[in-house]
Order: C-alpha cells, then structure tokens, then sequence
C-alpha cells in the first residue's frame, strides 16, 4: 500500500485528536536522566516498554499502533525516513497532542505524564503540539488560530 501525503496528515490528524485531545496539558518540568533514543521495529519499540501493539496502519512508508501501559494509552509510529517523520510531525503538531520523538519513531500521548514515563525507557526529545485551549498565542506562535 503506498501511503501518499494526503494519508499522513490524516493520521496526524486522527492520532492527535483520538490520543491527545484538545486542551490538555501538562506542568512537570523536572530534568531527568534520559537514555539514548531507542531504535529499532515498531515490535521492538512496543517490547521496551511492555506493550502488545494494537496494529492500525501497518504500509511501507508508515507502521502505527496503539499502546496501553501503566504510563498510560498512547500512539506508536514508526517511518520508512527522516524526512516522511517530520512531515506526519509538522502536521499532527497542528492538532496539539503530547509527542516523544527518536529516529523515525514518534510515540503520541495522551498526556504529557506518558510521554514523560515513556521517555526513560525509549529516550528521545518531547514535543509539544499546538495548545488550542487558549483562546490566543503568544507572539513567538507565528500562526493564526480560528478556535476549533
């Protein structure tokens, strides 16, 4: 199955909402030792940290399933290249969402707690999505928001 353009935003935009939601949000900050990013198959990624993946999208260029742990409920993803990530990225990140990113790997949390827990397992940098519970954004956003 090829996955075209069109199909990544989509699941950008169905992972961000069903996982994340708008409005969450999440306020610990503490700094703690992070291991260096995991790599490796969806399966692998899914073992270090005890989950049985439940296959969504299972294409050459895009492997997604859900995940339940005692970190919480969350989405895993893993891409053919760097660059097909940061584009599926770039456009979930405009439906907000909580993400924990490691090479061609992207775990989606439903809060930010998860991602958190999940990032001293599998490593990687937190990513935050666009927090549409605020009725503006700083100036530092650079994008115009309409609401919902």
């Amino acid at each position: 199955m090829k996955v075209t353009r069109p199909m990544l935003v989509a699941a950008a935009a169905v992972a961000a909402l069903t996982m994340a939601g708008c409005g969450s949000s999440g306020s610990g900050k503490a700094e703690v030792s992070v291991p260096t990013a995991a790599t490796g198959s969806l399966e692998h990624l899914a073992a270090e940290v005890d989950c049985t993946p439940n296959m969504q999208t299972d294409a050459d260029e895009l492997r997604q399933a859900i995940c339940k742990t005692a970190a919480g409920k969350f989405l895993l993803l893993t891409f053919a290249t760097d660059r097909g990530q940061r584009e599926w990225l770039n456009g979930a990140k405009d439906y907000g969402g909580h993400y924990l990113v490691g090479r061609k790997w992207v775990a989606v949390g439903e809060e930010t707690s998860t991602v958190t827990t999940l990032r001293k397992t599998l490593g990687g940098d937190i990513e935050e999505g666009t927090d549409h519970s605020a009725m503006t954004h700083g100036a530092s956003d650079g994008a115009t928001h309409s609401g919902h």
